[in-house]
């Protein structure tokens, strides 16, 4: 030991860089890349998140909108008459244009022949009337929304298509965990690096050196995922410190972020329109806008019906309604969004999810980041393993020769 103790000195040194390397590798091993790299199928590598997207996705989502989201709750904070008023100019603008639209497509000699007068009376009265039935629309879909929107296919196709945000989703509420992960290779490292140099001093056995390093990858990446979550609350080890794992310790900040991410990339208004337009489910609302269209039209077009109705005939005049309430329907999106703002506020989907998750058990709210580590962390502690394993062969071979 004399002769050689520049070797044994740096033994725990580097043990604890095959702590720290094991580590990096694996974490990075999670996320990236985002997709498959290399030659399919087994051939290459794909971050284990993104491998899993629909898996991770649908986890998150069952979390999310069995936990933290009530869509009946939500929804229930719109005001159907608050809505009616933040469109109302642009909705009058849609009435007019819809209306001369459908007048000049289907009969543009019979709108040109009536009278200017009698063309704004049916305009004003359709116009008057509109406010009236976006109210009575928004207040049947807020009684119903699970008949327009389907919160569960929202949210996990848009995590499925978007793999980079499945990744920030985890990622960024769970940096110091990460963190910590890589900071406690060194540390446990080079503890065990201590107790390498001890056994190779004793043995001087080839195998020492590669059996430490599999062992160290092996082991640290256990314990550090351990730590993560455990213990669940405080408690006391040997009566001299108390650790409570670093998730669980982090739940008000972790709170915070996750809600902010959910509200400004998730659960926002235009992917709740885009769901209740174009989901599974959207035909149930186009279906209900056609009707209350058609019923505005025929409560309010009395005063050109009969010349209409006698110019074209009740089945044509039947096709101008239905025209008319699509494409009214087509013009609701670029309307509804001039309520944007009014409800991001009314909503709040960012602060109902930081007092839910501030009210989960423990176990619950380590279900948030749980499910990325769970099924595939094996492949983690592996890679970890057998880094360890080859820089301690290599170690070995070098003190060796």
């Amino acid at each position: 030991m004399q002769t050689h103790w520049q070797v044994y000195v740096t033994m725990p040194f580097i043990a604890a860089l095959i702590g720290y390397v094991t580590k990096r590798v694996a974490i990075e091993m999670m996320f990236r890349p985002v997709e498959f790299t290399g030659i399919r199928p087994f051939l290459g590598w794909q971050g284990v998140l993104p491998a899993n997207a629909e898996r991770m996705a649908s986890t998150a989502t069952e979390m999310l909108t069995g936990n933290l989201v009530d869509p009946r709750e939500i929804f229930a904070r719109l005001d159907p008459v608050q809505i009616a008023k933040e469109i109302e100019q642009p909705l009058l603008r849609v009435v007019e244009d819809v209306t001369r639209e459908v007048m000049e497509t289907y009969q543009p000699r019979l709108w040109e022949m009536l009278p200017t007068g009698a063309q704004q009376l049916l305009l004003k009265r359709v116009q008057a009337e509109a406010p009236r039935a976006i109210t009575k629309i928004m207040r049947e879909i807020s009684g119903n929304i699970e008949d327009v929107l389907d919160l569960k296919h929202m949210v996990v196709t848009n995590l499925v298509r978007d793999k980079a945000l499945l990744n920030r989703l985890i990622r960024d509420i769970s940096r110091p965990e990460m963190r910590f992960i890589a900071n406690s290779g060194i540390v446990f490292g080079f503890l065990l690096g201590c107790v390498q140099l001890l056994v190779w001093w004793l043995t001087k056995s080839p195998l020492v050196l590669p059996l430490f390093g599999l062992g160290i990858g092996w082991f640290t990446d256990w314990l550090a995922l351990k730590m993560i979550f455990l213990p669940r609350s405080p408690r006391r080890f040997f009566g001299l410190y108390t650790w409570q794992g670093v998730f669980q310790k982090r739940r008000d900040e972790v709170a915070a972020d996750y809600g902010d991410m959910i509200a400004r990339e998730i659960i926002t208004v235009p992917n709740l329109l885009e769901a209740v337009l174009r989901g599974p489910k959207s035909d149930r609302l186009f279906s209900m806008i056609s009707r209350e269209v058609q019923k505005t039209i025929d409560a309010q077009a009395s005063v050109v019906k009969p010349f209409v109705a006698i110019a074209v005939g009740t089945k044509r005049f039947q096709e101008m309604k239905q025209a008319a309430a699509a494409k009214a329907a087509e013009r609701v999106p670029e309307t509804i969004r001039h309520a944007e703002h009014y409800a991001v506020n009314a909503l709040d989907v960012r602060n109902t999810i930081v007092d839910r998750m501030r009210r989960l058990t423990p176990l619950e709210f380590e279900q948030l980041l749980r499910p990325a580590f769970r099924q595939d962390e094996w492949k983690l502690i592996a890679v970890g393993a057998v880094i360890g394993g080859l820089v301690g062969e290599l170690q070995a071979l070098l003190l060796l020769h």
